[in-house]
């Protein structure tokens, strides 16, 4: 799998986890859940995504890397 289908699917279960928390734990748990929208949005500007960066530092390729190679 890619980098960048990775961190949607990160982001999905964080958001799902963390709404989850909010719901049946503590509604605090909120802010994490505005926090990982808040970096997706400002990666889309920036192209700075934490994630990212370490997926790609444990060795995993982007989608060009992986075309690139066929």
């Amino acid at each position: 799998m890619s980098i960048e289908k990775t961190v949607f699917a990160f982001a999905g279960v964080m958001v799902m986890l963390t709404s989850f928390l909010a719901m049946y734990h503590n509604p605090l748990w909120t802010w994490a859940t505005v926090f990982v929208g808040f970096n997706m949005f400002q990666s889309t500007f920036t192209g700075i995504c934490p994630p990212g960066w370490l997926m790609k530092k444990m060795g995993m390729k982007s989608e060009s890397e992986i075309t690139s190679q066929n």
